[in-house]
């Protein structure tokens, strides 16, 4: 049978890959508080012998650093985690000449003008975040032979806290609200990369060739202002009582982060598209469908 080894498994991709991953073969999932495997990124040699001890025949890379504010102040431990703990996991994915799945971001491209960005573009990152993820992509083109590498953005899940959650509990609180309207891309599904992701595999399995980078994102584009109105709108539909009366479109300038965010998150997916043979729905319908699960939580 196959073996697979889950790294990251507790977090909104990590989640949802326990699940989609599960016809594939065996799953040795771990995260930061696993015990009988080490699944700490910040320690290199205790996640090389994970991989050595496991001996999996896929390796996906579930886990990171994504505090991007956070990642300003402390770039070394964003790197080691981001990139370091990658490359050590790539090494000993060649040795064991096993697949290696590694998820990345568009923060790898310079944030600017308004054509999305193609897996050949240039990449020049705005911030630490950034740097350390590209960091881990050349980790893995570098040193694995058999890899698929998905940059992504924009990623939501019911698990965990997101963008529409956060909306819709201002929205219950406040009359007002200011959302930022001048950043564009789409948002994502963790449901929706699991899926694609288990489908990358099997095609990789008998296809060794598809072997390389990828941009995996919704269709479709939006701002944080649309899709938030977007958000209400559905609430309002399912009967929620909102307090918000008033939206305001601003600028990414009226909310000073300290790491610089783009302005343009669009990624070109017809690459994999192609590759894969999937047709990538609408940034819509996996928000709608992460509501009503949403809508019938205790919790919002």
């Amino acid at each position: 049978m196959t073996k697979i080894l889950l790294f990251g498994k507790t977090g909104q991709v990590g989640w949802e890959l326990q699940r989609s991953l599960a016809p594939l073969g065996n799953i040795i999932a771990v995260d930061v508080h696993s015990t009988e495997y080490c699944g700490d990124f910040s320690n290199p040699e205790g996640i090389a012998e994970t991989v050595r001890s496991v001996k999996p025949d896929i390796i996906v890379n579930a886990a990171a650093h994504t505090a991007v504010d956070k990642a300003e102040s402390e770039p070394d431990f964003a790197y080691l985690l981001n990139a370091t703990s990658v490359e050590t996991i790539a090494k000993e994915a060649e040795k064991l000449k096993s697949w290696l799945v590694h998820y990345s971001t568009d923060y790898v491209f310079p944030g600017n003008g308004e054509k999305p960005w193609l897996e050949t573009d240039m990449t020049v990152p705005l911030n630490v975040y950034g740097k350390t993820k590209l960091g881990g992509e050349l980790a893995v083109q570098n040193n694995c032979t058999k890899h698929l590498i998905f940059r992504t953005s924009w990623v939501f899940a019911c698990k965990g806290n997101n963008f529409a959650k956060t909306m819709l509990k201002l929205a219950k609180e406040r009359n007002s609200l200011s959302i930022i309207n001048d950043q564009f891309g789409a948002p994502t599904g963790a449901e929706l990369l699991a899926d694609c992701t288990a489908h990358a595999i099997r095609i990789a399995l008998d296809k060794p060739e598809v072997t390389g980078l990828y941009h995996l994102v919704s269709a479709g584009t939006t701002t944080w202002f649309d899709y938030a109105k977007f958000v209400f709108d559905e609430a309002r539909k399912a009967g929620l009582v909102l307090a918000v009366e008033n939206t305001y479109p601003v600028s990414t300038s009226s909310y000073p982060t300290a790491a610089t965010r783009p302005h343009n998150s669009r990624l070109n997916t017809q690459k994999f598209q192609q590759t894969f043979n999937l047709i990538l729905p609408e940034w819509e319908v996996g928000v709608k469908r992460m509501l009503v699960e949403l809508f019938s939580a205790t919790e919002i």
